[in-house]
C-alpha cells in the first residue's frame, strides 16, 4: 500500500532529506550534496524564497519505506508578474514505479488546486533561479553546482502522469585547453580598446556591494527571459553570504564603462569536487577534508553561471562584451589550471545567445526539461 503524507514534523523533515541519498546510493554520478545545505533550504526561517512563497513537502511511504518525495509551492512573485495562476513542483525523487509517480504528483497537484492555481510546471527545487529542470540527456557525467541530477526513468515517470514538455534547457562544455576560436579573439580585441572600458574582480571584502551590481545588471541582462523573477533583498544578503565562502575572485567579473557596471561574468568553482565522498557530512571529519582540498587547490573546473550584458551596452561594440569576459574568462582558467568546466543553463530557443555559445566554442552535452500540466 502507498502512502502519501505531508511533511509536517522533524521526523518527515529528515525523511525528506535522506531519500535520496538512499536511492542514489549505487549511482557512480551522483554528487552527495551537504545535508546541512539542504536542510536549510527546506527551512522557513534560512530559506528567503518562503518569504514569497507559500510550501508544502511530500513524501511516498510503501510498507514503510519512504519511496518517493515531491514539493509542491505557490511563488506569489512569479504570478503576480505574469498574470497566472500557476503552481510550482520539485525535488522529486522516486523509486522506479509509475504508481508511486503518481500518487506524489496527485498530492501537490490538489494541494495546488485548493489554493485556485490552474497550472503545475516544473521541476524547480524551489525556482528558476535555483535547481531546476529534468535531466532528459547527457546522463554520463556528474552535475556541477546548483545543477539537477536524476536517473533516465524519471522521463517515463512524468509521462505517465501526464506530464508535458514546456520548455529545453541546455548545458555547455567549455575545454580551457583548448585554444579560443580566431574569430572571438578577434571581437575580443577590438571590444578590449573600447575607451572607459574597465574589467575587475570582484571583491570579496565588499560582497553585499558587488552582489547589488550583479543583480542590477541580471535584472537588465535577463528580465526578457522565460520565467524571469528578480531576485529580493533578502535573497541578495544570503547570496553575499555564501559567496563569500566559495567565489573565486579570478573567476568572477565586473566590466565597467566609465565607472558603471556594463556586464558581468560568474563562474563558481566545482566543489563538488571536494564533496563527493563526504556522503553529505561536514562532520566530524568532512569539514577539515574540505578546507584542506580548498586550500590545496584540488578544484580542477568550474561551471560559469552569469554571463550577461546590460542593455543600454548592447548597440555598439560594446555588444562583444560576453565575447571579451569569455576571453578573459578562459585565460584565467588556464592560470588556474583548470580543464574547463561547464556554462549552464540557456533556453534552447535563445538562438542568439547559443550560437554565440558555439563561436566561443562551446559544446552542448547535457540538456534538462521543464513540464506542465493543466489543472483545471
Amino acid at each position: 500500500m502507498i502512502q502519501v503524507f505531508l511533511v509536517n514534523s522533524r521526523k518527515r523533515r529528515n525523511q525528506f532529506i535522506s531519500f535520496p541519498y538512499y536511492l542514489y546510493r549505487n549511482d557512480p554520478y551522483w554528487i552527495p550534496p551537504l545535508k546541512m545545505e539542504r536542510r536549510e533550504m527546506i527551512h522557513p526561517k534560512k530559506n528567503p524564497y518562503f518569504h514569497y512563497a507559500d510550501v508544502q513537502l511530500f513524501i511516498a511511504v510503501k510498507n514503510g519505506q519512504v519511496v518517493g518525495r515531491i514539493s509542491a509551492q505557490v511563488n506569489r512573485l512569479h504570478n503576480e508578474r505574469y498574470g497566472e495562476k500557476t503552481g510550482h513542483f520539485g525535488f522529486f525523487d522516486c523509486v522506479d514505479d509509475s504508481l508511486i509517480a503518481i500518487d506524489l504528483f496527485r498530492s501537490a497537484q490538489e494541494w495546488l488546486r485548493q489554493r485556485g492555481m490552474e497550472r503545475i510546471t516544473g521541476p524547480f527545487s524551489f525556482s528558476l533561479n535555483e535547481e531546476c529542470g529534468l535531466l532528459v540527456e547527457g546522463f554520463n557525467s556528474s552535475p556541477f553546482p546548483f545543477m539537477p541530477y536524476n536517473p533516465p526513468y524519471y522521463k517515463k515517470l512524468f509521462s505517465h502522469a501526464g506530464y508535458n514538455p514546456l520548455k529545453e534547457l541546455i548545458a555547455w562544455k567549455f575545454d580551457s585547453t583548448r585554444p579560443v576560436t580566431p574569430e572571438a579573439l578577434q571581437i575580443a580585441e577590438v571590444v578590449r580598446q573600447h575607451p572607459g572600458l574597465v574589467i575587475r574582480e570582484v571583491d570579496p571584502r565588499y560582497m553585499e556591494r558587488e552582489v547589488k551590481i550583479i543583480s542590477d545588471v541580471f535584472n537588465s541582462a535577463w528580465s526578457k527571459n522565460w520565467g524571469f523573477i528578480p531576485w529580493t533583498d533578502q535573497e541578495l544578503k544570503k547570496m553575499a553570504k555564501d559567496l563569500k565562502m566559495i567565489l573565486e575572485p579570478k573567476l568572477a567579473l565586473i566590466a565597467e564603462v566609465d565607472g558603471k557596471p556594463a556586464a558581468i561574468s560568474i563562474a563558481i568553482p566545482n566543489y563538488h569536487e571536494a564533496i563527493r565522498d563526504l556522503k553529505g557530512r561536514l562532520f566530524p571529519f568532512g569539514i577539515l577534508k574540505l578546507l584542506w582540498r580548498l586550500k590545496t587547490k584540488k578544484i580542477k573546473s568550474a561551471r560559469l553561471a552569469l554571463l550577461g550584458v546590460k542593455k543600454e551596452y548592447r548597440g555598439d561594440v560594446l555588444g562583444g562584451l560576453s565575447v571579451l569576459l569569455y576571453t578573459e574568462m578562459h585565460k584565467r582558467s588556464q592560470m588556474l589550471g583548470y580543464w574547463g568546466g561547464e556554462l549552464s543553463w540557456t533556453l534552447e530557443d535563445n538562438e542568439k545567445i547559443n550560437n554565440g555559445i558555439r563561436l566561443m566554442g562551446g559544446e552542448e552535452y547535457k540538456r534538462y526539461r521543464i513540464y506542465e500540466k493543466a489543472l483545471t
